[in-house]
C-alpha cells in the first residue's frame, strides 16, 4: 500500500509539472501591450568589405554594437537559441503571482522578455555607422529591417553593413606647438602612432594625443592635459586620403606651457586606525611625519622608493613608478601624491604624500580530507601567516605550517589492528623583499620601472610511512623575480640546496627495496643542488575576451656541482660523486603549463589548461629524486582522483600490496582540463554563487622500463587507454576577496585493467567519486 501511495504521489507531481510547462509553453502570452519579442540577429549582410587587419577590427567593433543575445541564447550568441525557453515559460506562467511560492518561483527562475524596443535597433545602427566613420569608412552605413514573417509578436533584426570605402592617411603635420614642445615631438617622431598610408582610425588619433600629453608631462609640463590638443582632417585635397593636422589649441592656459621642478617632499605616515603624525624626521628636502617613537618604515627604505630628487624636472613617469613602488611594499592601504606650487616661485612644486598603513598581519588556513584507493584516509591542513613590514624594512616575513595524517580504514592491516600509521609535517620560513637584493649596484631607473621581488627561504618536511620508513627533507633557496616588459615575467632561482635523508627504514622496507631498487633509490640520502629558470607570459592586462597565461620552467641539478667536483681533479664521469659525504642528484627537468580563459559574457567563461613535463636523471643518479617527480590527481588536477593516486602509466600499485603505500609518481606528465563556469545566483549572502562543469584527463609515466612495475613506462602503444579521465561539477562561492570551492569529480576511465570492459571501466560508481573543498580556482 505504501509503495502504491508513493507511486501515486509521484505520478501526481509529474502530472502537475507537465501541466505547468504545458500552460507556460507560450512565450508571448503576457507580453506588454504594443511590444514585440526579440528572437535574435542573423548574420548581417556585409557589403564592400575588403579583408585586412583594419577591416577585421572594424567589423568586430560594429558587430559588438549591433549584436544582442535574445532570451535563452546559446552561450551568448545573438543568433543561436536553446530550444527550451524555460525562463520565458516561468515568466508567462507565474507573472500574475504577487506573493507566496508563485512569486518566489517568478523572482528566482523567470527571465524578463527582451523586446525589440529594449534592443533599440535604430540607436544601435546609428552607433555602428559612427564606428565605421571612426575607423575611416566615412561613406559607410549600417541599416536594419525588422522581420516578423513567422509571427507578428516575434521579430528578428536583419542588419546590412555597407563599408563603403576606407580612407588612408596622407600628410601628417604637427602645428601650433611652442618651440620646446615641438622639439620634443620631433625628437620622438619615431615613436609616433600616425604613419602615412595607414588606415584612418579615431582610436589611433586619441592614442597619439595621449602619447604627446605623456611626453610633455614627462618633461616638466605638469598642468598639460589632453583636451589642449585637437585634430583637423581634410578629405578633399586627395580622394580616398586624409591630410591630417595635429594642433595645439589657441587658448591653452599659461601654467600648462610652464615647466616645473621638484621641490620638497613630505610623507605623512598615517596609522592603520587613522592615527595622525605627531613627530617628524627631515633630511635633504625629504621629510617623514609619523606617530609614535619612530617611523613605521625605516627612513632609508622609504626614501629609496622615490625615484625623483629635489631640483629635478617634474616627470609623470617618475611619479607613477614611485607610487607603484610604495604600493608593491604591501605595507600601505593606499598612498596619494599631491602637488602644490611653492609660494613666491614660478616653477617649483612641493609634494605631499599621504600613506595609510595596512593591517600588519595576513593569515590563511586551508583544510582538506583525502581518501586513497589504498583504503587510507585522513585530514590535512595548511596555515600561512605573514608579517608585513618586518623590522620596518618593507619586507614580508612568511611562515607556512602544513600537516596531514592518514590511517587505514580497514579493520586490520597485514594482520595488525588499524592504527594512525602515516603522517606528513612541514614548515617553511621566507623573507620577501619587493625589490632585487643583489650584491652589485642596479640601474636606478630599471629598479623602479620593472616590478621585482627577492625571496629567501628555508624549509623542512617530515614524512612518516608506518612500518616502512621515515624521511626528512630540508633545504633553502634564493629566488629573484622580475619583469623586463609588461606581461613577461622572469623567475630565477640561482641557489636551491635540498637534502633528503632516510631517518629510519624497516626490514619490510628493505625487503621491498631489494625487489625493486629503481623505485626506492629515489628515496636514498642525497643532496639536490639545483638552478631553475622560469618564464611566464600573461596577457590578462590587455582586457581581451580571450586571455592567455603560459609558463615554462627549466631546472638543472648537480651539473655546476659536478663541474666544481671535476675542477678539484676528480673525473667528471666518476660515479657516486659526493657533497659533504653524501651523493648529489644530477638531472634536467622541463615543465610547461598553458591556460586559456575565454569570457563568453559577464556571467559565463570557458577555462582550459594543458600542462606537461619531463625529468631525466643521469650521471651520479639515474633515478630522479622523489620530491622532483611528477604526479596527478587532487583538487587542482584530475578531480575524480585523489592526489598522487594515478599512474605511473598502466601500473596500479593497489594490485601489489608491496607498493600499496607508495605515492604514484613519474618522470613524464601530461594533463589537460576543460571547465565551463557560469553564474548561478548574484548577491547571494553577500557574494556570487557560481557553478562549473569540468572534464579532466592525464597521467604520469616512467622514462625507463621497470620490470617490477609493468606498463609504467611511456610508450605509444595503448597511449590513449593510459590516460585517466574524469568529469564532474562544482560550486563556487565568490566573495570577491575569497573564493570557496567545492568540486564533485566523477571518474570515467582508469588507465589500468579492471573487471569491467569498455572505456567506462570504473568497477563501482561510488569508488570513482572525488570530493574536494579548496580555496580559489583550480587554474
Amino acid at each position: 500500500m505504501r509503495k502504491m501511495k508513493i507511486r501515486k504521489n509521484y505520478n501526481l507531481l509529474l502530472a502537475s509539472l507537465l501541466l505547468i510547462l504545458t500552460g507556460a509553453c507560450s512565450t508571448t502570452k503576457h507580453l506588454a501591450e504594443g511590444e514585440v519579442l526579440y528572437i535574435g540577429t542573423p548574420t548581417p549582410e556585409i557589403v564592400n568589405y575588403e579583408k585586412c587587419d583594419a577591416g577585421d577590427k572594424t567589423l568586430e567593433e560594429v558587430m559588438g554594437a549591433i549584436n544582442v543575445a535574445p532570451n535563452n541564447s546559446f552561450f551568448g550568441s545573438p543568433s543561436k537559441r536553446i530550444p527550451f525557453p524555460f525562463g520565458l515559460w516561468i515568466y508567462n506562467r507565474f507573472e500574475r503571482y504577487e506573493k507566496g511560492i508563485g512569486k518566489w518561483i517568478f523572482n528566482k527562475l523567470a527571465a524578463d522578455p527582451i523586446y525589440i524596443s529594449t534592443v533599440n535597433p535604430d540607436t544601435r545602427s546609428k552607433v555602428a555607422t559612427n564606428l565605421l566613420k571612426d575607423y575611416g569608412y566615412f561613406n559607410g552605413e549600417v541599416t536594419y529591417k525588422v522581420d516578423t514573417t513567422d509571427n507578428p509578436k516575434k521579430a528578428r533584426l536583419n542588419y546590412t553593413i555597407d563599408f563603403g570605402h576606407g580612407y588612408l592617411l596622407d600628410s601628417i603635420r604637427y602645428v601650433g606647438f611652442t618651440p620646446r614642445t615641438d622639439s620634443l615631438i620631433q625628437a620622438s617622431r619615431s615613436e609616433s602612432l600616425l604613419h602615412r598610408d595607414n588606415p584612418f582610425n579615431v582610436n589611433i588619433l586619441n592614442e597619439e594625443r595621449e602619447r604627446l600629453v605623456e611626453l610633455f608631462r614627462n618633461n616638466g609640463y605638469y598642468y598639460y592635459r589632453s583636451d589642449f590638443i585637437t585634430f583637423q582632417a581634410d578629405t578633399i585635397m586627395r580622394p580616398g586620403y586624409v591630410n591630417l593636422k595635429v594642433m595645439q589649441q589657441s587658448n591653452v592656459p599659461e601654467n600648462a606651457l610652464q615647466t616645473y621642478y621638484i621641490g620638497n617632499t613630505t610623507v605623512n605616515l598615517i596609522g592603520q586606525n587613522g592615527e595622525l603624525p605627531t613627530d617628524s624626521a627631515d633630511f635633504h628636502h625629504f621629510k617623514v611625519k609619523y606617530s609614535g617613537d619612530k617611523p613605521g618604515v625605516r627612513f632609508g627604505v622609504l626614501r629609496r622608493k622615490f625615484l625623483y630628487r629635489n631640483g629635478e624636472m617634474y616627470s609623470l613617469l617618475r611619479q607613477n613608478y614611485s607610487q607603484e613602488a610604495l604600493s608593491r611594499m604591501g605595507v600601505f592601504k593606499f598612498n596619494e601624491f599631491r602637488y602644490e606650487p611653492r609660494p613666491n616661485t614660478q616653477d617649483t612644486l612641493d609634494i605631499t604624500v599621504n600613506a595609510m598603513f595596512d593591517l600588519p598581519y595576513d593569515s590563511e588556513l586551508e583544510l582538506n580530507v583525502k581518501t586513497k584507493s589504498t583504503k587510507q584516509t585522513g585530514p590535512g591542513a595548511i596555515f600561512k601567516l605573514s608579517r608585513k613590514n618586518f623590522r620596518r624594512m618593507g619586507a614580508s616575513l612568511n611562515l607556512e605550517l602544513k600537516g596531514s595524517y592518514e590511517w587505514q580504514t580497514s579493520s586490520t592491516v597485514d594482520g595488525e589492528s588499524s592504527v594512525m600509521n602515516s603522517y606528513e609535517l612541514g614548515a617553511a620560513l621566507s623573507l620577501t623583499f619587493p625589490r632585487l637584493i643583489l650584491p652589485w649596484q642596479q640601474n636606478r631607473m630599471n629598479a623602479f620601472r620593472f616590478p621585482a621581488q627577492s625571496d629567501f627561504k628555508i624549509y623542512a618536511d617530515q614524512v612518516n610511512r608506518a612500518r616502512y620508513f621515515k624521511m626528512l627533507s630540508f633545504g633553502g633557496e634564493v629566488t629573484y623575480s622580475f619583469q623586463r616588459r609588461r606581461g613577461l615575467r622572469h623567475t630565477v632561482t640561482p641557489v636551491h640546496l635540498a637534502f633528503n635523508t632516510l631517518q629510519r627504514r624497516t626490514a619490510r622496507f628493505d625487503s621491498i627495496a631489494t625487489q625493486n631498487p629503481m623505485l626506492f633509490h629515489s628515496l636514498d640520502d642525497q643532496f639536490i643542488p639545483s638552478f631553475t629558470y622560469t618564464l611566464t607570459y600573461d596577457n590578462t592586462y590587455r582586457k581581451r575576451r580571450g586571455r592567455i597565461w603560459w609558463e615554462n620552467s627549466f631546472t638543472s641539478a648537480g651539473n655546476v656541482t659536478s663541474m666544481i667536483y671535476a675542477a678539484f681533479g676528480k673525473s667528471f664521469k666518476e660515479k657516486e660523486k659526493k657533497l659533504l659525504g653524501n651523493p648529489f642528484a644530477q638531472f634536467v627537468k622541463y615543465s610547461t603549463e598553458f591556460r586559456y580563459l575565454f569570457n563568453i559574457n559577464e556571467k559565463q567563461q570557458i577555462a582550459t589548461r594543458v600542462m606537461g613535463g619531463v625529468i631525466w636523471a643521469y650521471g651520479n643518479k639515474t633515478i630522479a629524486p622523489y620530491s622532483e617527480q611528477f604526479y596527478v590527481g587532487g583538487a587542482n588536477s584530475i578531480r575524480a582522483f585523489t592526489i598522487r593516486s594515478i599512474g605511473p602509466g598502466r601500473f596500479h600499485p593497489v594490485t601489489n600490496p608491496n607498493y600499496s603505500y607508495v605515492d604514484e609518481t613519474g618522470d613524464i606528465k601530461l594533463e589537460a582540463n576543460l571547465e565551463y563556469r557560469f553564474r548561478m545566483l548574484s548577491n547571494f549572502l553577500g557574494g556570487n554563487l557560481n557553478g562549473a562543469i569540468f572534464l579532466d584527463a592525464g597521467n604520469v609515466w616512467l622514462m625507463r622500463k621497470d620490470e617490477a612495475r609493468p606498463g609504467a613506462e611511456f610508450t605509444l602503444n595503448h597511449f590513449f587507454d593510459s590516460i585517466a579521465t574524469g568529469t564532474g561539477f562544482g560550486i563556487r562561492y565568490d566573495l570577491s576577496f575569497l573564493i570557496l570551492r567545492l568540486d564533485f569529480g566523477i571518474a570515467l576511465h582508469v588507465p589500468y585493467e579492471t573487471d569491467k570492459k569498455g572505456y567506462y571501466n570504473i568497477p563501482n560508481f561510488r569508488d570513482g567519486m572525488g570530493i574536494h573543498f579548496a580555496i580559489g580556482y583550480p587554474f
